[in-house]
């Protein structure tokens, strides 16, 4: 406990000391435009010769020790109902674009692009990113912790690049309706990011240091009105959507499933920071799959949120605690179940008060006794300091009209579950150090699953050095119904300490080691776990990266495992095991039309046995309209009887077609031995309108052994916004 509190002081501390905005002293004034201005990527409206311009960028990649040698030139401007930005990329490189596609939202280490960084209310903490690559595919998503982008978020905009041989041109325009701000406020945050894979630079409009991408927040110059940003006025928005799907489930009835939909969201600004969203009847079927994987852990895994309604502010309610230590995760409201309808408010009350409230009907299921449900969460989140918070969340998940009243079915489905905990976030001016510490108690009818947990780290980045310590206590009785808590009932202590060196030329960019210990132990301190590792990495000047490592393992089970994940005998609780293992990651340069990455692992593995693991990404593209990509991973583990030896693959594989950066055709094939089960996923989605859209979507799954089919749907969907 007294290290508990000697790392609470440390944090508050570091918090009142650190408070300075880093980049206060770069502005760039925003005026109305003088003129109408025409979105078409070429920039020769008189408006824009009326308008300051954002330039001198700074070099962050390779080295952020001056200049950027390609130059970038930005300039704003609005009117009464649209922010519009032009950007302009000048090479000094000769060469084609590099780009994977038309796709959107793109992966930014492999496109030539620009990225603009929008955070207005000022706060350093959350905000907006918009942009595209060299080929005018568009990227958007929300911004959270201070330098964090959801990419699954979408919103109503236009933009259009050209390119010739000494630049490109980006021009958009973002209608003030499509994004929050507080009104009245006359300076937003703002910053601009640019990456040059021919001269494989990365740059900045503000100096950046190159342990932090350029979404920090934390660096963020200042875009100054001249007058506060438009009122947005009525925001309402409408988007319905129908649905016809046909589906066969062959290994349950083999009967065909016919089926029409409709339902929709409506979206409500109450005010120009604060929005309503609500659903009726909503369906997720053109939602990209999960990827699948070889399970060889023995806790449950975890598939992010993918599903639209969830995503805007999602970090109020997402992000609360740690990624295994979750009081809510949504993608437990709905899972097999018909969602009925939800609402939800989010956003910034003002410049320090954040609010999220989420509430959530499901229906209920009669062949398996399960009750209707209402899940309800409130978030509050207060800034303090420069960058800091503090946050408190209420999770109640309900149940309600139970089919028969009896104690075996509230058993089975407790009447409720409830989570109530207050956390900490610590995040310092300069972004070097953050930290969080939080407190979680569950509620349930039965006493047994009434528990709490608390936890706490602190870490340090800087160019050369990084640390980070961390503890954690999960009570055996703690419960999260409706969050993701793998595992129950331990106390973990990890601390990790890494340095760089920065050679003065060569092929080598940076080199260091990195020496990690995650180290568990029971309720009573004893020792039951763990996991220590040495990594050295090597970072070429052509973005190619390669690291090794070596392991130490120890696992003394505290339940029985199968170590095979095939459904085969399991090994006891109370058995020991303790193995050593090495192995390598290597990630190619993104300037290739080809490129891939190889890691493996060797050594030893449970009961004495022996593991390896080979995985591999392989891609190839047709710029810019087709991406090929595969994914391979096979492991041959080899044990005593009654498991012996066994082999298997999983193996992914992607044709991404995107005809224009409107129009794609998303092709995805997955083997997956362990399970038994090979999956098609085709989806084409044409883009009409502005976050309108048309899908078909056809999934088939087959079983390997033997071969045969299991299931398949093919869905039609229709979906259109309605804007006032």
């Amino acid at each position: 406990m007294k290290y508990l509190i000697a790392l609470i002081f440390l944090m508050f501390t570091v918090s009142t000391v650190l408070s300075q905005k880093k980049n206060e002293s770069f502005r760039l004034h925003i005026r109305e435009a003088t003129g109408p201005i025409t979105v078409d990527g070429i920039g020769d409206d008189q408006a824009w010769q009326d308008t300051d311009v954002a330039k001198n960028f700074f070099m962050v990649l390779p080295m952020d020790d001056g200049p950027a040698n390609e130059q970038t030139e930005i300039r704003m401007a609005y009117d009464d109902k649209n922010l519009y930005l032009l950007a302009t990329f000048y090479h000094s490189k000769k060469g084609a674009y590099f780009v994977e596609s038309l796709r959107r939202d793109f992966s930014f280490g492999k496109n030539d692009n620009f990225l603009l960084f929008m955070d207005p209310f000022n706060n350093q903490t959350t905000g907006f990113s918009f942009g595209a690559n060299a080929y005018g595919a568009q990227w958007d998503g929300t911004m959270y912790n201070g330098g964090r982008v959801d990419l699954n978020w979408d919103s109503k905009w236009i933009s259009k690049t050209t390119r010739d041989d000494n630049k490109w041109v980006f021009e958009m325009a973002l209608p003030f309706k499509s994004i929050r701000y507080e009104e009245g406020v006359t300076e937003w945050g703002i910053n601009f990011s640019r990456l040059d894979l021919k001269s494989t630079e990365k740059s900045s409009w503000t100096p950046v240091p190159r342990q932090f991408p350029t979404a920090s927040l934390a660096y963020t110059g200042t875009l100054v009105w001249d007058t506060p940003p438009p009122a947005p006025g009525v925001n309402f928005s409408i988007i319905p959507y129908v649905l016809g799907n046909v589906s066969r489930d062959i290994v349950n009835n083999g009967d065909t499933d016919y089926d029409a939909k409709i339902g929709g969201d409506i979206k409500f600004s109450i005010t120009s920071s604060l929005n309503l969203d609500l659903t009726v009847n909503p369906d997720f079927s053109q939602v990209e799959v999960d990827r699948q994987v070889t399970n060889l852990d023995r806790f449950e895994l975890f598939f992010p949120e993918r599903r639209q309604f969830f995503l805007e502010n999602s970090d109020l309610f997402a992000n609360f605690g740690y990624e295994t230590i979750r009081p809510f995760f949504s993608r437990r409201i709905g899972l097999g179940v018909p969602i009925q309808a939800g609402a939800r408010v989010s956003g910034n009350l003002n410049e320090k008060w954040r609010l999220g409230i989420m509430d959530m009907q499901t229906a209920k299921v009669d062949e398996t006794g399960l009750p209707s449900q209402n899940f309800a969460v409130v978030s509050l989140q207060r800034k303090v300091f420069s960058r800091s918070s503090i946050g408190m969340m209420f999770v109640n998940k309900q149940s309600l009209n139970y089919s028969q009243e009896t104690d075996s079915l509230k058993t089975v489905y407790p009447e409720y579950n409830r989570n109530i905990g207050v956390e900490y976030n610590l995040a310092s001016s300069d972004n070097l150090y953050n930290g969080k510490m939080f407190f979680l108690k569950s509620f349930a009818p039965d006493d047994n699953n009434s528990g709490i947990t608390q936890a706490a780290h602190l870490e340090y980045n800087s160019r050369k050095w990084n640390w980070r310590v961390q503890e954690e206590w999960v009570g055996k009785d703690y419960t999260a119904e409706v969050g993701y808590v793998p595992r129950n009932g331990y106390i973990n202590l990890t601390g990790s300490v890494g340095h760089l060196f920065f050679p003065k030329g060569g092929k080598i960019l940076s080199h260091g080691p990195e020496l990690n210990g995650i180290y568990y132990f029971d309720e009573s301190l004893k020792h039951t776990d763990h996991t220590a590792y040495l990594l050295y990495s090597f970072a070429l000047r052509d973005r190619s990266n390669l690291s090794f490592f070596i392991s130490d393992d120890y696992v003394e089970l505290l339940s029985p495992f199968d170590p095979t994940g095939l459904r085969m005998n399991e090994l006891p609780v109370g058995s020991k095991h303790n193995w050593n293992a090495f192995g390598w990651m290597y990630e190619s340069k993104p300037q290739s039309l080809f490129t891939y990455t190889f890691d493996a692992r060797f050594g030893g593995y449970y009961a004495d046995g022996n593991r390896t693991s080979l995985t591999s990404e392989l891609g190839y593209r047709f710029q810019p309209y087709v991406s090929l990509s595969a994914n391979l991973n096979y492991n041959h583990i080899r044990l005593p009887d009654p498991w012996n030896t066994n082999e298997f693959w999983l193996i992914g594989s992607e044709i991404d077609i995107t005809f224009t950066n409107k129009l794609f055709f998303a092709n995805l094939f997955q083997y997956n031995e362990q399970s038994g089960n090979f999956n098609l996923n085709s989806r084409l989605q044409w883009r009409y309108a502005p976050a309108s859209d048309l899908f078909l979507v056809y999934t088939n799954n087959q079983m390997i052994d033997p071969f045969m089919p299991r299931d398949w749907a093919l869905t039609l969907k229709f979906t259109y916004w309605f804007n006032k």
